[in-house]
């Protein structure tokens, strides 16, 4: 049995995320002014509050910064943060993995795992 993936909040302004994902890119907005990358997609720069940003790819690699299983539930799952290679740090799944063999600081690059509605949520699986 697999776990229910509920489908995202999609709006205008994170619409170029969930078609990049459709096709296995994952995407971050950069900030022009300041050069920050950032996460989640956003067009108004958390780091200096400009509204300059532009859609770049990421290369989909990153490190484990902290993590959890849920077991006690019908179908177990990973949660974590995952520091991109970019620089910002997301939450997300890790999938494909043995729970008991994940460590901080691991590298994982993302996978793409598709929702009840169909759309493809980015997730990591340990890199390699």
């Amino acid at each position: 049995m697999s776990r229910k993936i509920p489908a995202p909040v999609k709006n205008p302004e994170t619409m170029p995320f969930w078609e990049a994902a459709a096709k296995g890119e994952l995407l971050l907005k950069t900030c022009r002014a300041c050069g920050e990358p950032h996460f989640y997609p956003r067009s108004i720069c958390p780091f200096c509050g400009s509204d300059d940003t532009e859609w770049l790819a990421s290369r989909g690699k990153g490190t484990i910064y902290s993590w959890s299983a849920m077991r006690r539930v019908p179908v177990p799952y990973a949660i974590a943060f995952v520091t991109l290679e970019e620089g910002p740090t997301i939450m997300s799944n890790i999938v494909e993995c043995d729970f008991d063999a994940l460590r901080i600081g691991q590298q994982v690059e993302v996978v793409f795992q598709p929702a009840e509605d169909g759309t493809a949520v980015p997730m990591f699986r340990p890199a390699g």
